[in-house]
């Protein structure tokens, strides 16, 4: 049976953690909207750069689902490293990395589950969140 839910964009190899269970706090530049605290998302993963290299994804796909149950600013660069065995952001990370001249958010993953075969990506799919995912 078949249900719609919102979701979230992520790009590979975040959203492979993630959805195994490896990766528990998915770090942002902002908290997590109030809405989406304790629902169940669809983790649409998103090629990004190296999604389309190392693993070959070349289009949007939902690949599980995920539940987050808080988040909380990070306070300074060194409370960032010492969670970097929840979130798995190499300090060095261009992109991901903490820099003190912005936000870092964790969102803590409270249930994951995923999902075989994959599911198509609904279209528009939106930048960050998206409606209507078919799971």
């Amino acid at each position: 049976m078949s249900k719609s839910i919102p979701g979230l964009n992520i790009q590979w190899p975040w959203s492979e953690l993630l959805i195994s269970g490896k990766k528990t706090v998915e770090t942002r530049s902002y908290p997590i909207p109030e809405k989406y605290i304790g629902q169940e998302l669809a983790v649409i993963e998103t090629p990004g750069p190296k999604g389309k290299k190392m693993a070959g994804i070349n289009k949007a796909r939902i690949i599980g689902t995920i539940v987050f149950k808080q988040s909380y600013q990070y306070s300074s660069k060194s409370h960032w490293l010492k969670e970097k065995n929840k979130h798995l952001v190499n300090s060095d990370d261009p992109l991901y990395g903490y820099k003190s001249d912005k936000q870092k958010w964790a969102w803590v993953v409270e249930a994951y589950r995923p999902i075989k075969p994959f599911k198509p990506a609904p279209t528009p799919r939106g930048i960050i969140f998206a409606k209507n995912c078919t799971i």
